[in-house]
């Protein structure tokens, strides 16, 4: 009996980054985790044993540390897009190039004279990411993420008038805590060179928390975990036309 491969790829999972820009005194970093995913334009790796086309994750590997040496880093989404053109330019038989970078949030240590020009912390409050993914003769498509936002409130929050059945036993709360841990994802819809990424992604990290927190004095009420996610992609999908 035949079989066929419906979808493959493979690659290198995770390579750490840590870049370091020098201003004088003042140090800024960027830290960064990188997988690439290829799919080649033929599947004999898989179905008779032969490696000839296969760009080993090694090199992989390699390609992304000398990209980031040679380029830096910017934003992960314009990292994304450059690895992409590199192996979709390099290697005349790959078909497809996913990307996906996580980057971990540091922020300097407020001293007792200042900022440290230096010395930082993680701050774990968000995690930013992105994937990038393109195929042979087509644009590129990018997501960006934000994950492990940790969010509380004690009050302006309820939930009433949900099913009741004989599997309920949750009542009726008019006045609740409500915490959670948001993630958002979220696609690009305009040509690359017009999006400002760390904007953006900062943008969207504020509607999140603007649409569950409200205003210092008072907050905001929010009757739903459904209705306050609604109102944040509203809100996200308004403010920012580079979004879709």
């Amino acid at each position: 009996m035949a079989y066929q491969i419906v979808d493959s790829n493979y690659g290198k999972n995770w390579v750490k980054l840590l870049h370091v820009t020098r201003n004088g005194p003042e140090h800024t970093i960027r830290e960064w985790e990188v997988c690439s995913e290829l799919t080649l334009d033929s599947k004999d790796d898989y179905m008779s044993g032969d490696n000839s086309a296969i760009i080993a994750t090694d090199s992989q590997k390699n390609t992304i540390y000398l990209l980031a040496k040679n380029h830096g880093l910017t934003t992960p989404e314009e990292f994304g897009l450059l690895l992409c053109r590199h192996f979709l330019a390099q290697y005349s038989h790959v078909n497809r190039v996913n990307i996906l970078i996580k980057q971990h949030p540091w922020s300097r240590i407020q001293a007792a004279d200042g900022p440290h020009e230096h010395a930082f912390v993680t701050v774990r409050e968000a995690e930013r990411g992105c994937q990038v993914r393109q195929l042979r003769g087509q644009q590129a498509t990018v997501w960006a993420e934000l994950n492990g936002l940790q969010v509380l409130k004690t009050t302006q929050s309820s939930f009433v008038n949900f099913v009741n059945d004989e599997y309920r036993s949750l009542p009726d709360a008019q006045d609740r805590v409500f915490s959670t841990v948001v993630s958002a994802r979220w696609r690009y819809v305009c040509s690359q060179r017009l999006v400002d990424y760390d904007a953006c992604w900062s943008a969207v990290r504020e509607a999140i928390l603007e649409l569950f927190a409200g205003p210092a004095r008072g907050g905001i009420f929010s009757p739903s975990v459904q209705n306050t996610l609604y109102l944040t992609q509203v809100r996200v999908l308004n403010r920012l036309p580079e979004v879709g």
